[in-house]
């Protein structure tokens, strides 16, 4: 990882077009390619980013402070650098991937035994499949025998549907596994990380965590 903190203006032209004033702050390079801009505050969100994958280029002589960054559909995060006041790099390694919640990796074990919850005809391939960037929850593959990447979690925000499409950035780069779906799994999903998952083309599964248990609802019936 790239870390990089400079007095620098940002201008991004694709689909739209957005402008950040000249103002310090943080350039975060990823292994995976990705560039993303930091202020200090927000959190963990960038005021704007480009997703793997990606290039960057760094001017030379008289453009030797601009960088662009550009995908693979053309568009372009222009970085227009005034200070440079930190540039180093730092070799992480491969992370381990997040330790989840028992209830959240009970559902994990739970869908892999019962993947047929997705629909009619699907098998799994496995569960915590390793990519450069983490573990996808679930791998398998529908009735056609097309690969699926399943996201897990126990409350589906937009954060979730960000990191599947993340995942399904780098899966579908490997001709192994391409054309690779995704399918978004929670107890519960907000709408607004539903509107975004169908935008993305990506499926919506609500999971029922206790009939997946096999327990009785106890809620008073008729017959």
């Amino acid at each position: 990882m790239r870390l990089v903190i400079a007095r620098c203006s940002v201008d991004y032209a694709g689909r739209l077009t957005a402008h950040l004033p000249s103002a310090p702050r943080l350039i975060l390079i990823k292994a995976d390619g990705s560039v993303s801009i930091h202020a200090d505050d927000r959190a963990y969100k960038p005021l704007n980013w480009m997703s793997p994958p990606c290039t960057l280029k760094e001017g030379v002589e008289a453009e030797a402070g601009v960088w662009t960054v550009i995908n693979k559909a053309g568009e372009k995060l222009i970085i227009t650098m005034e200070e440079i006041l930190h540039d180093s790099s730092h070799e992480l390694g491969v992370d381990p991937g997040l330790i989840k919640d028992g209830v959240e990796a009970h559902l994990q074990e739970l869908l892999a035994d019962r993947i047929e919850i997705l629909g009619e005809g699907y098998t799994l391939i496995r569960r915590e499949y390793m990519t450069a960037i983490g573990p996808v929850d679930i791998l398998c593959r529908d009735a056609d025998g097309g690969t699926v990447a399943v996201e897990l979690k126990r409350r589906g925000d937009i954060d979730g549907v960000e990191q599947l499409t993340r995942y399904l950035e780098l899966l579908n780069r490997d001709p192994h596994l391409t054309p690779v779906k995704g399918v978004f799994a929670a107890q519960e999903i907000k709408p607004q990380a539903r509107v975004l998952a169908t935008d993305r083309g990506i499926g919506c599964v609500v999971l029922d965590y206790d009939a997946m248990r096999g327990i009785e609802d106890d809620k008073l019936r008729l017959f």
